[in-house]
């Protein structure tokens, strides 16, 4: 009669499937955040704009009396500055800074690339309200290439301040919170450079986590991100526009804007 012998090996084997199993449920159940959340540096003017409001048509070409534009940063690399100039782009925007712990590696091409063909320039700090103060921010911003010189081809800096790309869409901020840390990073940058900011939002975003603030509408300038045939529906406070980003699809950059006036209007605010 055969005798049955225990496979030695056979307790090892079970150990090492249990141990697949359990990583590839861990896998299945991970947050897809953990996957998507991109890396700290990497935001960028509109980021969230098609994922929250999404895109519905774009605007009707050939207005004079609007100006084109553009705006970039560090994912768009050495910007083909000549071949915007030709298309029509009189003005450009360029990201500066993002927290206090990013500067823009292409900024000084993109900076002063746009400069040199002729365009009217400026420059944009994303902002991460769940880091460090407004004003530590400000500084960070006007110290690494956000200042203002009144030469007619320089726009006063631009708050970047949209959805959170890398957690809470407010930033964990009550709206009041918002509030305030939104007009610390004005006041400080008005006192180091003499110019009120240029605010870049969303309607959307402004609503929910500033509570549809009106109060900064007297004295900042307001960018507005829709893509779309129109503008829409601003925050409160603002009756009009002073730039409009209207798509992240255009030509040679992708996301280009409108300058709600002829291109003295753009020198006007230059020169403040």
């Amino acid at each position: 009669m055969p005798v049955h012998r225990p496979n030695p090996l056979r307790p090892r084997r079970l150990f090492l499937a249990g141990l697949l199993l359990a990583a590839l449920t861990l896998a299945l159940t991970a947050p897809a955040d953990a996957a998507t959340t991109p890396s700290r540096g990497s935001a960028h003017m509109g980021m969230g704009v098609l994922a929250h409001d999404g895109s519905d048509g774009t605007p009707s070409t050939g207005d004079a009396t609007q100006t084109e534009g553009v705006d970039v940063a560090s994912y768009q690399g050495n910007v083909a500055w000549s071949t915007l100039w030709s298309s029509g782009v009189k003005w450009a925007y360029t990201k500066a800074t993002e927290g206090t712990y990013y500067t823009n590696p292409y900024f000084a091409q993109q900076y002063n690339g746009s400069y040199n063909v002729g365009m009217i320039r400026g420059a944009y700090h994303f902002a991460t309200p769940d880091t460090t103060s407004g004003a530590t921010q400000a500084n960070y911003f006007v110290d690494h290439g956000g200042g203002w010189s009144k030469d007619g081809r320089t726009l006063p800096g631009a708050l970047d301040i949209e959805w959170n790309p890398y957690g809470a869409s407010c930033y964990g901020k009550s709206q009041s919170a918002m509030v305030s840390w939104i007009a610390d990073f004005l006041n400080t940058y008005k006192a180091r450079t003499g110019r009120d900011a240029v605010i870049y939002t969303a309607t959307s975003w402004w609503t929910d986590c500033t509570g549809n603030y009106s109060g900064f509408a007297s004295a900042n300038p307001l960018w507005i991100a829709r893509y779309a045939s129109d503008p829409g529906t601003l925050p409160a406070g603002w009756t009009y526009y002073t730039m409009w980003q209207y798509t992240s699809s255009g030509p040679t950059v992708g996301d280009h804007d409108k300058f709600n006036g002829a291109l003295d209007r753009v020198v006007a605010l230059a020169n403040g």
